[in-house]
């Protein structure tokens, strides 16, 4: 049984972001770059789900730029994941790295389960999943916090509205998509970042997967970062003068009222 996981690159939450000069994107030079988080809880269930059933492997795919995706997928080798897959692409959308992950999946052989994270926090599209379901022609749910293989059944629960969880019983294959929660993601250990260090990555150039570049349906122009927010100014006296201050405030300067 082949078990895929779809995982994204994505700066650290700490880095500063910069805007690129032409305002199409973000300026790459410096960023930090890590593994998307909920493409974590990804890897974590789909080695756990291979553990559980014998015979089975775990193969990592992400699309980007080979010279610095690599890092993410070693980390998942170094999870213990057994394959890994490389997309060599750049300025790709959420569309066309769905058909791109699709396309390598199917000439892999198709897989049981696919994994991946509910959304990439750089982005928050929230929509690969979606897509590439539709392209393997699988069904598929998200925001998943509780996962289960039965034969040819793939029972889930998600996160709904409100605190309540629904569950959702599907066929394999299916996509299905982790939420925080899920699991508690595994530490790679030294011997399997040492054994991650000399595994082969198989490589794909974009271009051999004869995808359209009429495909790419968004792009970027004209970003910029937030404005800065104004200093908080404080209110002093008593709570009558301060309330009168603060409406005056809210109607004045705000113009809220």
């Amino acid at each position: 049984m082949k078990i895929f996981v779809c995982i994204k690159q994505v700066p650290d939450t700490e880095t500063k972001i910069k805007i690129s000069p032409d305002q199409s994107g973000i300026d790459t030079a410096g960023i930090k770059w890590v593994m998307n988080p909920y493409d974590e809880y990804a890897v974590e269930e789909a080695i756990k789900t291979r553990d559980a059933n014998a015979g089975s492997q775990v193969w990592v795919v992400s699309v980007g730029p080979k010279a610095r995706v690599v890092e993410s997928l070693r980390t998942s080798l170094a999870m213990g994941a057994d394959e890994a897959i490389v997309v060599n692409a750049e300025n790709l959308d959420n569309f066309s790295t769905a058909k791109a992950l699709a396309e390598v999946i199917k000439a892999e052989g198709g897989a049981k389960v696919v994994f991946s994270g509910k959304l990439a926090i750089d982005d928050n599209s929230s929509s690969v999943s979606q897509m590439l379901a539709e392209f393997l022609n699988v069904p598929h749910t998200t925001v998943v916090s509780k996962f289960a293989l039965a034969g040819e059944n793939v029972n889930v629960e998600r996160d709904i509205e409100g605190g309540a969880k629904e569950v959702v019983q599907m066929m394999a294959p299916a996509v299905v998509a982790a939420n925080k929660g899920l699991n508690m993601p595994r530490y790679a250990s030294l011997p399997g970042i040492m054994k991650a260090k000399k595994k082969t990555i198989k490589e794909i150039e974009f271009a051999s997967l004869n995808i359209p570049a009429t495909d790419i349906k968004v792009k970027y122009s004209g970003m910029t970062l937030p404005a800065e927010k104004p200093a908080v100014k404080m209110i002093s006296g008593d709570s009558s003068a301060q309330a009168s201050e603060l409406v005056k405030l809210l109607r004045d300067e705000a113009k809220v009222l």
